[in-house]
C-alpha cells in the first residue's frame, strides 16, 4: 500500500472559519472519505475531526487494518481536522480510524461520521465509496416540485419500514432490497392514491430493534438494503412514478455504541459531558451539543446531504418536543435550568432555526416536517417572525384526542363529544399533518384495528368512520403502513405485513376506501387547498353529542366546490335528521364510509338530495336525511 500524503489546501480558509462558526452546510464534501487522484496517482482522501486525539490513523483493508501503516496529520489552523490522502485506497475497502486519545493515550477505533457507506451490520467498518456515477431519471419530477408539495397541495403519507412492509417470506423471510422496495411500493402507492411515501430511519444504524432510531451513519443509507446508488434508485423510482419521498432523520439523540460519534476523541465531541445535559434518560443515548459549532454543521450538512444528493422531498424530524426542553423525559434535580433559569433548551431551538432556515434557504419547494409532542408556540411559523421555521407539525394533539374517542364504546360517546370537537379550536395555529403513525401500534398498544370497539363488523365499522374523518379534518395525512387493510396485529419490524387477510372481503373493502378517500382527497380541492387557514373549514352542527353527529363544511375558494361533511358515530340509525347546507342547491352523496363495496351496511338517503327553505343550523336552507349507523359521508353541489 502506497505513502500517506498530505495536502493543506483541500480545505480552503472559508471552509474552515464557516467550520469553526458552525455554518458550513455542505462538509460532505470535505470530511470524510473521497475517491481521487494526487499527481495522477489514483487513492483516497481522508479528513476527520478528533480535536482532542493525539494521533489519528486510516486503517482498513488496505492496510490489514494496521495503526501503523498510515497516520494522518492534524491542520495547524486550530480545526481539530486530522487529514491525509492514501495512494492505492480503492472503492468497497472498509476501514475506520485509529485514535489515540490525549485522555490517559486510550486507543481505539471508530467508523467515520462522514461515511457514506458502511458495512452491512452487525459489522460496522466504514465503506469507501462514490455515488458520483449514478445518473437521475426524475427532471419532471424535481421541475414540478413545487407543485406538489405546497401548503395547498394534497399531502397524503404512507409511512413505513422498509424492512417490514413485505418481506420474502420464502427465502428465509428477508426483507426487500431498495431496488425490489422500489417498483413494489411505487405500484402500491400509485393503486393506494398516496402522494408521498415517508420512510422510517434508513440513516446507518446497529441495532435492529432500533427501527433506526439510534443512528451511527448520518450520511450513509443502511447497507441492510442495498448500496447508496440502490436507495438513490429507490427514490428516483418513486419520483418517475409521481411520489414525494419524506425520510425520517434523527437529530435529537445518538446510539452510544462504541464504533459511533459517542467520547469519538476520548472527549465528549459530540455529546455534552454532563449527563444531566448529554444522556437522554427515555431512549438510554447521547444527546447533541447544539451549542458546539461543529457539531451544528455536522447535523446541517447531514439535512443537506440527503436532499441534495438523494433528492429527498422531504424530512421529518423525530422527536423536536425532547430537543426543545431541557427538563424532557427527567425528574426534579435530573436536569439544568437555563442561563435564564427556564427549561428551555436555547442552543437547540437556535440549532432548529438555523436549520430549516438554510435548507429552506437552498431548496425552498422541499416539506421540513416536526415530529412535536407539545404546545410550544410558532413551530411552522418563519424564523424571521420568532417561530421554529418547520413547514409542518404532527398534529398529535388531535391524533390522541381521536384515538381516546373512538375507543369509546358509542353508547357512551356522548360524555366525550369534546374530544372529537377540540381539535378545532387549534387546527390553524400551526399547519398541521394528522397522524396515525407506527408508535399507535407498538407497545402493546393494539393495531388500530382492534382499538376500535365491538364485535368484528363494529370494529370495520369505526375504523372506516375514522379514517374518513381524518380525510375530511383540515390537516395533511399520514397513515402507517397495514392501518389501510386493517391488519390485526400489532406492527412487528421482524415480520411482514399480514397481506393474507386481502383475501377476506371486509379487509379489502377497507383498502379500496381509503384508495378511494385519497382520489377524493386529491380531486377535490375543498379538502386541501386552505388545510391550514379557517376560510377553509365551517361548522355546520359541533353540539349535538346526544346523537354523537358532527356535521361540517370543507371550502376552497369557489363556494360551489364546498364539500359537506355528515359524521354519525353513534352504533344507530338516525332518521329524518335535518341538516343546514352552507349553500342552496342540490348535493350529491359522491362517498359514504358505509357503502357496501367496502364492506359497509348501505347508504339510507337518496344520492342526491334537494335543499329546501328551512331553516336550521343557522342556514336559511337545509336537507334532510336518514343516516346509517357508523358512517361518514361526503356531499358535494350538482
Amino acid at each position: 500500500m502506497g505513502t500517506v500524503y498530505y495536502d493543506m489546501t483541500r480545505f480552503s480558509e472559508l471552509d474552515i472559519y464557516l467550520f469553526k462558526e458552525g455554518t458550513h452546510a455542505k462538509l460532505y464534501e470535505k470530511m470524510g472519505s473521497h475517491i481521487m487522484k494526487r499527481d495522477g496517482k489514483a487513492g483516497v482522501y481522508f479528513a476527520v475531526w478528533a480535536p482532542n486525539a493525539v494521533a489519528v490513523s486510516v486503517v482498513g483493508d488496505f492496510n490489514s487494518y494496521d495503526p501503523s501503516a498510515h497516520p494522518l496529520k492534524m491542520r495547524d489552523d486550530g480545526s481539530g481536522i486530522w487529514e491525509g490522502f492514501i495512494e492505492g485506497a480503492e472503492r468497497g475497502q472498509t476501514y475506520k480510524y485509529h485514535i489515540v486519545s490525549s485522555i490517559k493515550g486510550r486507543r481505539f477505533e471508530k467508523a467515520d461520521p462522514y461515511a457514506i457507506y458502511a458495512e452491512k451490520p452487525p459489522n460496522s467498518a466504514s465503506r469507501i465509496w462514490s455515488i458520483e456515477d449514478y445518473r437521475w431519471q426524475d427532471d419532471t419530477w424535481m421541475e414540478l416540485r413545487s407543485g406538489k408539495n405546497g401548503h395547498d397541495k394534497p399531502i397524503s403519507v404512507y409511512e413505513v419500514h422498509l424492512g417490514s412492509w413485505r418481506r420474502r417470506v420464502e427465502e428465509g423471510n428477508r426483507s426487500l432490497t431498495y431496488l425490489e422496495a422500489a417498483e413494489e411500493l411505487a405500484d402500491y402507492l400509485n393503486e393506494m392514491n398516496y402522494t408521498h411515501i415517508e420512510i422510517m430511519p434508513i440513516t446507518e444504524y446497529p441495532f435492529e430493534g432500533s427501527w433506526g432510531y439510534q443512528v451511527t451513519g448520518y450520511f450513509a443509507p443502511t447497507a441492510r438494503y442495498g448500496t447508496p446508488q440502490d436507495f438513490m434508485n429507490f427514490v428516483d423510482t418513486m419520483h418517475r412514478r409521481g411520489i414525494g419521498v419524506i425520510m425520517d432523520w434523527v437529530p435529537s439523540h445518538f446510539v452510544t455504541d462504541g464504533h459511533g460519534l459517542i467520547n469519538f476523541d476520548g472527549t465528549c465531541l459530540y455529546e455534552h459531558m454532563d449527563p444531566r445535559l448529554g444522556y437522554h434518560p427515555e431512549w438510554s443515548s447521547a444527546i447533541f451539543n447544539y451549542g458546539r459549532n461543529e457539531v451544528r454543521a455536522f447535523l446541517i450538512s447531514s439535512a443537506m446531504y440527503w436532499l441534495e444528493k438523494y433528492h429527498i422531498d422531504g424530512i421529518r424530524v423525530d422527536a423536536v418536543a425532547s430537543m426543545l426542553y431541557l427538563n424532557y423525559a427527567r425528574k426534579d434535580g435530573e436536569w439544568l435550568p437555563n442561563r435564564y433559569g427556564g427549561n428551555e433548551n436555547l442552543d437547540a431551538i437556535a440549532f432548529l432555526k438555523q436549520l430549516n432556515e438554510t435548507v429552506y434557504g437552498a431548496f425552498e419547494d422541499i416539506i421540513m416536517v416536526a415530529e412535536e409532542s407539545t404546545a410550544y408556540p410558532m413551530v411552522t411559523r418563519p424564523v424571521y417572525s420568532g417561530g421554529l421555521g418547520f413547514g409542518f407539525k404532527w398534529n398529535m394533539g388531535w391524533m390522541h384526542d381521536t384515538l381516546k374517542y373512538f375507543k369509546v364504546d358509542p353508547l357512551f360517546r356522548l360524555h366525550h363529544h369534546n374530544r372529537i370537537t377540540f381539535s378545532m379550536w387549534y387546527a390553524f395555529d400551526e399547519n398541521f399533518m394528522l397522524p396515525l403513525s407506527h408508535d399507535e401500534v407498538v407497545h402493546m398498544k393494539g393495531s388500530l384495528i382492534n382499538k376500535m370497539p365491538g364485535d368484528e363488523n363494529l370494529k370495520f365499522a369505526n375504523l372506516r368512520a375514522l379514517l374518513s374523518y381524518m380525510t375530511a379534518h383540515p390537516g395533511k395525512k399520514l397513515l402507517f403502513m397495514g392501518g389501510e387493510f386493517g391488519q390485526w396485529s400489532e406492527w412487528n419490524y421482524k415480520e411482514s405485513l399480514e397481506w393474507y387477510l386481502l383475501q377476506k372481503p371486509r379487509h379489502a373493502g377497507l383498502k379500496k376506501m381509503v384508495s378511494d378517500l385519497n382520489a377524493l382527497y386529491k380531486t377535490r380541492r375543498a379538502l386541501h387547498l386552505y388545510d391550514e387557514k379557517h376560510a377553509g373549514f365551517e361548522w355546520i352542527d359541533a353540539d349535538d353529542a346526544s346523537r354523537n353527529l358532527l356535521v361540517f363544511a370543507r371550502k376552497s375558494d369557489i363556494e360551489e366546490e364546498t364539500i359537506l361533511v355528515v359524521c354519525n358515530f353513534a352504533d344507530t340509525v338516525h332518521k329524518g335528521v335535518r341538516i343546514g347546507v352552507p349553500v342552496p342547491g342540490r348535493w350529491r352523496e359522491i362517498f359514504s364510509s358505509q357503502n357496501e363495496e367496502y364492506g359497509g351496511w348501505g347508504t339510507l338517503s337518496k344520492k342526491s338530495l334537494q335543499s329546501e327553505a328551512v331553516e336550521c343550523n343557522g342556514r336559511s336552507e337545509s336537507i334532510v336525511m336518514d343516516l346509517q349507523a357508523l358512517s361518514v359521508i361526503f356531499f358535494e353541489l350538482v
